[in-house]
């Protein structure tokens, strides 16, 4: 035989030197559920390894994961039930818990790159993403407090601002809003790609944010759906996105891939919190080898054409690539 394709897979050495996809600290964000208090460590029952934490601690966190190579860190609010409304007012609020929190992270780790959750449910007595009226997700009326609320992230310091609702024309929306306010530095990775999914469950135990009622079939994307990703990616480029991030991660490699090859803008991927706990549940089992699939799944996310990875897995898969 001539070719023989197992020369470029003979040792460590010649199959690094051959490697055609790279993983690196850099391309990873560390998401991190925030709460108040003072000194608070609580583990997340469905997911292990994985902490509400109060501001000092956060920091404590993200000290680590800044020493390991990792700059960005993605934030998500854990709001008392008693501040929260069908208008999420308390997102507006100067000093409430994220926007306190983020000053925080920029006087400790002035470099860490804070990425900020844009949408209503956090705050939400509704639990949904929007304005809910007579069972109707309100889009229009939604526009207006999702772009004031990206604006009080950025003047607290957010970087970017990272609109996650999927309502129709709210990347527009924000730009404009922070371009009025001068903050044309701050940048929107939107979720132009997010998906209906199932594999969101332990996202919501963390922040208590589940809907009250319904679901969110009505803006989030169909999951047997291909060719509207195209739309989506069109919109969201014409009216000012600087990221576009594809949720869920490693079951629609598909749509990563589509995102890459119809888009120049950076395309983010998020290894949501299902996948991450069906790794942990497997590793328990000893089914799976955690830190293998971990850094596995992750380079098949960079493959498919994602620059970015959103991970609970970060401070893990850093001290596993050093």
């Amino acid at each position: 035989m001539i070719d023989r394709p197992r020369r470029n897979r003979v040792s460590p050495g010649v199959r690094e030197f051959v490697a055609e996809t790279r993983l690196t600290p850099h391309n990873l964000v560390l998401p991190a559920f925030v709460q108040e208090g003072n000194q608070v460590r609580l583990e997340v029952g469905s997911m292990p390894g994985v902490f509400r934490l109060s501001p000092d601690e956060l920091i404590k966190e993200l000290r680590v994961a800044h020493g390991l190579g990792i700059r960005g860190t993605a934030l998500f609010p854990v709001i008392d039930d008693a501040l929260k409304d069908p208008y999420g007012k308390e997102s507006l609020n100067p000093d409430g818990l994220l926007q306190r929190t983020i000053r925080l992270i920029k006087s400790e780790i002035p470099d860490m790159i804070v990425i900020t959750d844009v949408a209503l449910d956090p705050y939400s007595s509704d639990g949904h993403d929007g304005l809910l009226k007579d069972g109707e997700i309100l889009n229009d009326e939604t526009l207006p407090l999702l772009a004031g609320m990206a604006v009080e992230q950025a003047r607290a310091g957010a970087d970017i601002v990272a609109p996650s609702d999927m309502m129709d024309g709210r990347v527009l929306a924000i730009r404009e809003a922070l371009d009025e306010e001068n903050f044309i530095n701050v940048g929107i990775c939107s979720y132009c790609l997010k998906y209906a999914s199932y594999f969101y469950g332990p996202f919501r135990d963390a922040l208590d944010s589940a809907p009250r009622g319904g679901d969110k079939k009505t803006y989030q994307m169909d999951v047997r759906n291909q060719r509207e990703a195209l739309r989506e990616i069109q919109l969201d480029e014409a009216e000012g996105a600087d990221w576009l991030l594809v949720k869920p991660g490693l079951p629609f490699l598909d749509m990563i891939r589509m995102a890459r090859e119809n888009s120049e803008l950076p395309i983010a991927a998020y290894h949501v919190s299902g996948e991450y706990a069906m790794l942990k549940a497997a590793s328990e089992k000893g089914w799976l080898d955690y830190d293998q699939c971990l850094l596995e799944s992750l380079m098949c996310m960079r493959r498919a054409g994602a620059d970015i990875l959103f991970t609970y897995g970060a401070i893990d898969a850093a001290r596993l690539l050093q």
